[in-house]
């Protein structure tokens, strides 16, 4: 029988991952507790505010998330008056989203929570090992990871 594992240690790059991020991921809540908002929540409107009125196709790509999902995740956004969605002027077809007054007013003050996060993460990392954490990441999720379906079949 093959010697039991430690809780967390695998050699499933999906699993070590995806334990990292639930760690990471529940820092970070916290830390933006304080401003009523979700990590989630924060990176979308980060993301809306760098856009600049960006597409929802756009914003879902960028994140790697599906339509569905991020009309899932904007909508509290929206309820709480901190993001608005307009059809784009040359094609009404095509949802874009700002930030409104408020919502600029909330990711400011998120953003003074997140830098305290940001510090306290790169002073136990180290702020060079952050960066190449950061770049390896990225690199990630910018693979091309999709199975052929032939592969799939036993």
């Amino acid at each position: 029988m093959a010697e039991a594992r430690k809780p967390g240690f695998s050699d499933c790059n999906n699993a070590t991952l995806r334990r990292a991020a639930r760690s990471l991921g529940r820092f970070y809540d916290d830390a933006l507790a304080p401003s009523g908002l979700k990590g989630t929540q924060f990176g979308l409107l980060f993301q809306i505010h760098i856009g600049d009125e960006p597409a929802m196709g756009t914003i879902a790509e960028a994140l790697i998330m599906d339509l569905s999902a991020l009309g899932h995740t904007l909508k509290p956004l929206i309820r709480d008056g901190y993001v608005e969605t307009f059809a784009d002027k040359d094609d009404r077809r095509v949802k874009r989203v700002r930030l409104t007054p408020r919502g600029q007013a909330k990711l400011d003050e998120a953003l003074e929570f997140w830098s305290i996060a940001q510090q306290q993460f790169e002073k136990k990392v180290g702020a060079e090992q952050a960066a190449k954490l950061r770049a390896a990441l990225d690199a990630v999720a910018d693979l091309d990871l999709e199975m052929p379906t032939a592969a799939l079949s036993p």
